[in-house]
């Protein structure tokens, strides 16, 4: 194992996990050392950073391994970007066996490319492994074999402090036939490609969200916590109603009190004045309805570490949330994510009516706090022990 994936190793074995499971060692896995190489001969011209969009344009080289409940994990292999091969009954298709995670490499002032918290990464993906009943697999190793497919494709980690490396990592159930069971056959892949702004309105600029109580993200007992696909294509409908209405993402509510949880597809903090009059952080706790997100985890290590204000995680309610809005406490409410890093909100359609929330133009600016915090963490600007060096 190289000198990164050794390290990672032990600050995995030594950490206690962030996300409320207990991280086993996987004696029986791939190992990153059996990594085989198969290079592109014909790469592809890189994109202009100015010109990326998310999600839509991906490397040269991808990487596979592939496992059986027969053979256990065959080897890692990076090879050319090509489609994938499936049997028409394969369990990802009809049953939804399928997780996947998302991560960015950046490519820092000084021009070296860095992973930010990989490890919580992996940790959150052997958990939602676990969850859909696919093989367990060492997360050092894996994440060993994440750094050397960057590495392989360095060329498309954009020059820019306005762009990065999208990193895909995905493990599907491949179980040739129809039946509700375990899969016996599974794939697990990686892929990465260069990407600007999530939001097309651009990098840290206010969304709108609508509130809607008929529809639900996630619930407790299910599996809402895990990074699944089946936690995203039921909510693209929402996602278009809400742009019928004029809003760009959805606050998620949930049960008889309007429980808020998620904003799109990130995780929400609300900074303001609670009904004791202290200036608070706040943000729904990890109760299993809400992802465990890697910057949600950085917002609050940061915050804790700068010990100004209290930091709590724990249930907020649209009635106790909508009193402090016309109280004038809510100061700022923002989302936070991989994607988009930080992202404010100005305004929440709820049952027929809106309500404006203060955002940088005349709040505290907690939140472009924390975004140039995060960023100058992940371009090389400031050092961190969050950062792993690729190349």
């Amino acid at each position: 194992m190289a000198v990164f994936g050794k390290a990672l190793h032990r600050q995995l074995c030594a950490s206690q996990s962030l996300f409320q499971g207990s991280w086993r060692y996987v004696s029986s896995s791939f190992k990153a050392s059996s990594l085989v190489l198969d290079r592109c001969l014909t790469p592809r011209p890189k994109p202009d950073p100015k010109s990326l969009v998310f999600g839509k344009q991906f490397s040269d080289h991808m990487l596979t391994v592939s496992w059986s409940a027969e053979k256990g994990w065959g080897n890692p292999n990076i090879k050319p970007f090509q489609n994938l091969s499936l049997h028409p009954a394969a369990s990802a298709l009809h049953y939804s066996i399928e997780l996947f995670e998302g991560m960015k490499a950046f490519r820092g002032v000084d021009g070296k490319i860095r992973l930010f918290r990989p490890m919580l990464n992996m940790e959150r993906m052997h958990r939602s492994a676990e969850r859909a009943c696919l093989p367990a697999f060492d997360q050092a190793e894996l994440l060993e074999c994440i750094r050397k497919l960057v590495e392989v494709d360095q060329d498309w980690v954009p020059h820019s402090t306005e762009a990065s490396l999208y990193i895909r990592p995905t493990f599907i159930g491949t179980e040739p036939s129809l039946g509700v069971s375990k899969a016996n056959h599974a794939l697990l892949y990686v892929i990465i490609g260069p990407v600007g702004p999530y939001f097309a309105t651009g990098a840290f600029n206010p969304v709108s969200l609508l509130a809607d109580p008929r529809f639900v993200r996630a619930w407790r007992g299910g599996v809402g916590d895990c990074k699944m696909g089946g936690n995203y294509g039921p909510t693209i409908f929402v996602q278009n109603e809400a742009t019928k209405l004029g809003c760009q993402q959805v606050l998620w509510l949930y049960g008889e009190d309007h429980e808020i949880t998620e904003v799109g597809t990130m995780n929400l903090f609300i900074y303001w004045d609670n009904k004791d009059g202290v200036r608070e952080l706040v943000t729904p706790p990890l109760d299993g309805v809400i992802l465990p997100g890697v910057t949600r985890q950085s917002l609050l290590d940061l915050a804790r570490d700068w010990g100004e204000f209290p930091v709590s995680e724990r249930r907020v309610v649209m009635s106790d949330f909508l009193s402090a809005l016309k109280e004038g406490r809510v100061k700022e409410v923002f989302g936070a994510g991989t994607a988009c890093v930080v992202c404010p909100v100005e305004r929440v359609l709820y049952k027929g009516e809106n309500y404006h929330i203060p955002t940088m133009e005349n709040g505290p600016d907690l939140a472009k706090r924390f975004h140039k915090q995060l960023t100058d963490i992940q371009y090389g600007r400031a050092e961190s022990e969050w950062t792993h060096l690729v190349v």
